[in-house]
């Protein structure tokens, strides 16, 4: 089940940590936020360090559907009445930002870089696209309203934003990093104020980023609390449609849709994980009844870190560390958020100003209804009798039989059958 991505690049080949090192910056973590970082701060000259678990792009970011898009569903009224229009439009003008940098990397980079429109569709509310429309008139954004698409389905309305883009996340990683400081298979096992312990050697830095998709430290900051994971789906399809875009639904059972090459990719059949959803057997029906004459050319899932607010935590990991930083909470649109992450990291450990990180900071307020759903499920699988526990907080693990794993419906761990560990906050596999 591995993503049409992993089957088409492979940008794996550094080796692991077998020493003690000094350096100005520690990384943690190989995802697309982690690699941009390390690639800015090379560009910048200053002494790095990245270490990554497993290999570098194989956690989330092989399994993204790679939309490089300021257009993030219908958030941008929600963000003018839960931020105000400032904080809003340092939102839109900070992916705005990311999604210029991308362009000047990707100029003379092969990977497949694309300029597409993108569309969120409603199938039924049309008002809610009518209010998306006003915030982003507020916000001087130019965009479009349709309710002509090239969907095997009818839509009340749409948003349509020009000149966005979609490329190859691995070819582009491949391309990147060829020259970066990097370490794979080096597991951080600790931290000790600025110095990480690996299995093979520390690494003593003056400041720290973490980039591990959903932060592994515990006592600080609180995201046990401020994230839950949620679970999506993908089919490529042979023989279906060139929809020639990029389209989200509105809705949070909704279906999405992106070509890559002659290959149509829809992804749905979301839930929280731990939970149960439409998952592949939703996506499967959509595709017999829509694209009849369509052939299933790979299918894989992938895991979100969804947030309090919609905004992701990008900044000091907490109030109250000092030299330790996040990049975490990208709900769904990781490709602009990490390229945000970087720029705003970047700035930061040289302790300079970014004037996008206000919006972004760990350190916002937590009074958010999702708060008091994530202590629900925390306290009710925390009580809940079961033989298999996960060892991040001891939530009860949940069965997922289509893809025959432990899920931890609390924060989003994931383990094979026998116990080992997919899917982190946990960063050990399962006690026999």
């Amino acid at each position: 089940m591995d993503s049409l991505w992993v089957q088409q690049a492979d940008c794996s080949n550094f080796a692991p940590l077998e020493q003690d090192m000094k350096t100005d910056i520690l990384i943690i973590g190989g995802g697309m936020a982690g690699i941009l970082c390390a690639y800015l701060l090379h560009q910048k000259g200053i002494p790095y360090v990245l270490t990554e678990a497993k290999t570098i792009g194989s956690g989330i970011t092989k399994n993204t559907t790679a939309k490089i898009t300021v257009q993030h569903g219908l958030i941008y009224d929600d963000l003018i009445r839960k931020f105000g229009l400032e904080k809003a439009a340092q939102y839109l003008q900070a992916n705005e930002a990311a999604l210029h940098k991308y362009r000047q990397i990707c100029e003379n980079t092969d990977c497949d870089f694309e300029e597409k429109s993108s569309f969120v569709y409603s199938l039924g509310d049309r008002l809610a696209i009518e209010k998306e429309l006003l915030a982003l008139e507020k916000l001087n954004a130019q965009v479009e309203f349709t309710t002509q698409l090239p969907l095997p389905f009818s839509v009340v309305g749409a948003v349509k934003y020009p000149k966005q883009a979609q490329f190859h996340p691995l070819k582009f990683l491949s391309a990147i990093t060829k020259d970066l400081n990097i370490y794979e298979h080096t597991t951080v096992r600790e931290l000790v104020g600025t110095t990480a312990i690996t299995d093979h050697g520390k690494i003593t830095a003056k400041k720290i980023i973490v980039a591990t998709h959903f932060p592994f430290i515990n006592k600080h900051g609180s995201y046990y609390l401020k994230m839950y994971q949620h679970r999506s789906y993908v089919l490529a399809l042979d023989h279906a449609q060139n929809v020639d875009g990029m389209y989200v639904d509105e809705a949070q059972d909704g279906i999405s849709f992106r070509n890559y090459k002659d290959m149509l990719l829809i992804g749905g059949g979301d839930h929280r994980t731990g939970k149960k959803g439409g998952n592949w057997v939703e996506l499967r029906k959509f595709a017999r009844q829509y694209y009849p004459g369509a052939a299933i050319k790979y299918q894989w899932a992938t895991q979100d870190c969804m947030t309090l607010d919609s905004v992701p935590y990008i900044g000091a990991y907490s109030a109250r560390t000092t030299d330790l930083y996040v990049a975490t909470g990208f709900n769904k649109w990781g490709m602009t958020s990490s390229m945000v992450s970087a720029m705003i990291l970047c700035d930061l450990v040289q302790e300079k100003q970014n004037p996008y990180a206000p919006v972004f900071s760990p350190s916002r307020t937590i009074l958010r209804p999702q708060l008091a759903v994530n202590a629900f499920e925390a306290v009710v699988n925390l009580i809940t009798p079961a033989t298999k526990r996960c060892p991040h907080l001891g939530c009860a693990l949940k069965w997922n039989p289509y893809e025959r794993t432990w899920d931890c419906p609390c924060h989003g761990s994931r383990f094979t059958g026998d116990g080992k560990l997919i899917d982190n906050p946990a960063t050990g596999d399962l006690k026999k």
